[in-house]
């Protein structure tokens, strides 16, 4: 392609150093439907001829089905997705099929291609976490009134309902949605007609190519157009949060179905064994889906640590930017799409649950609270509570066993009344502020993400 330039042949190695069909092969149908749009623009403005745009589209049509019945087999030494197009519809339709490249670039031809492929793999994406997120509501009813307890610092703090655990994930979830519908955004204008970098000196219309592709319209800045690559930064932190998100919750419910906790049973198909010891259940799917989020955030880091010190415009290293990116889409579908079946599988041993409370010291900030509408400073609430604390540790008492005299040797303001507060249920369902582990709560913010996530799947919006 650059032949009339250069005096000798590429060097093979070379070639093969600098060939991307490994990375952007599957942008083919993407650079295709581009290829179709501009064409078609270039007949509307008298560039070719309507002949000329009759054989492109048939040459291209044919193309397509090659590429879709993997008859066409790229040449490396045409380097890329776009040449091996180019150079294949030329030998099908001779010189109309040269003509296409009329006011383009790879730079914007690849812009293109790539914000196309892109708005139909976040879509899909979308799709997928919105299965997560109907997974999670369902949690949530099915488990509203299973008490767990609550950890911080990873120990026992607080019981709460399991609804709301489900809950608080949801939440997080769905901010990933609305972190996806930017990333959405980022690409919602057509890079196409940008050329090399500066523009062309043809008459093009890239509004007409804008509209043809499903674009808002063209990019403002053709300099900017063919350099940045914001667009792929927001669908990598779209991928990234998505990521640390579920790797939290694999953490959790790993955490919660080992033995030492034990009210939490992943299913057995989600699970592998030990090839030595008979009686392991490895909760594979979750530790492999924890450690893939590694690779979504290193890939992350990648791009950005290419693109900070780059200068204007395009550069060889940004032929790079596309490798990570579309690992980390693919790597966040496959755990979507297990995660949710998995969950949709996990039950809950109530029992065990409730044993995880046999001391009653979950209950401790009930009792501080309770001195609280006594008018008790809560500091000195506090304090008081955690003497008593401390003499059921020492001597093995529970504290919703103790009598009232009993607790009145550390709490003097201690009534009757505070007695029916020790009991880890009525802990739950007294927690009614707004966003609490109530049941009443619980349902609340059910419904909200219930109504959000139809707005969500149906608009494109959390609004």
């Amino acid at each position: 392609m650059w032949k009339g330039r250069f005096r000798g042949e590429t060097d093979v190695r070379v070639r093969d150093f600098t060939q991307s069909l490994d990375l952007d092969w599957c942008l083919a149908e993407d650079d295709i439907r581009g290829s179709l749009a501009h064409a078609r623009m270039l007949e509307r403005v008298g560039i070719i001829s309507q002949e000329d745009l009759r054989r492109i589209e048939e040459g291209l049509s044919e193309i397509l089905e090659e590429i879709r019945n993997g008859s066409f087999e790229p040449d490396p030494a045409l380097e890329d997705v776009h040449m091996n197009v180019e150079a294949r519809l030329t030998a099908k339709v001779g010189p109309s099929g040269a003509k296409l490249h009329s006011g383009r670039s790879r730079n914007d031809q690849v812009a293109t291609a790539v914000r196309l492929h892109l708005r139909r793999r976040l879509k899909e994406l979308k799709g997928a976490l919105g299965g997560l997120l109907k997974v999670l509501l369902e949690l949530s009813e099915r488990h509203q009134e299973v008490i767990v307890p609550g950890y911080t610092h990873l120990q026992q703090a607080q019981p709460i309902s399991l609804g709301h655990y489900w809950m608080s994930h949801f939440w997080a979830f769905l901010r990933d949605g609305d972190r996806l519908d930017l990333a959405l955004m980022s690409i919602s204008r057509c890079p196409l007609g940008s050329g090399a970098l500066a523009g062309s000196t043809l008459p093009l219309d890239r509004f007409m190519v804008a509209r043809e592709l499903g674009f808002e319209g063209p990019t403002q800045n053709s300099l900017d157009s063919v350099a940045q690559r914001d667009a792929l930064l927001d669908a990598h932190y779209f991928c990234v949060s998505c990521a640390l998100h579920w790797s939290r919750l694999c953490e959790d419910l790993i955490i919660y179905a080992s033995r030492e906790f034990g009210w939490l049973d992943l299913p057995d198909q989600f699970c592998t064994g030990s090839s030595m010891m008979p009686q392991k259940k490895n909760p594979d799917v979750l530790e492999l889906s924890r450690g893939k989020a590694s690779g979504v955030l290193g890939r992350f880091v990648d791009l950005a640590c290419m693109v900070k010190g780059l200068p204007l415009t395009y550069n060889r290293d940004l032929q790079e930017d596309k490798r990570g990116l579309f690992e980390s889409l693919s790597v966040t579908g496959s755990v979507l799409e297990v995660l949710s079946a998995l969950l949709e599988r996990v039950e809950v041993d109530q029992t065990r649950a409730m044993e995880c409370f046999s001391d009653g010291l979950a209950l401790a900030t009930d009792v501080a609270e309770y001195l609280v509408m006594r008018r008790v400073p809560f500091r000195e609430a506090h304090e008081k509570v955690g003497r008593l604390v401390r003499w059921c540790v020492d001597q093995g008492r529970r504290l919703h066993g103790l009598r009232l005299d009993e607790i009145m040797r550390f709490i003097p303001e201690a009534g009757e009344d505070l007695l029916p507060l020790l009991d880890i249920r009525t802990s739950v369902e007294r927690r009614c502020t707004y966003g609490g582990t109530s049941p009443s709560e619980v349902r609340r913010q059910r419904e909200e993400g219930a109504r959000l996530l139809e707005s969500w799947l149906g608009s494109g919006s959390l609004d």
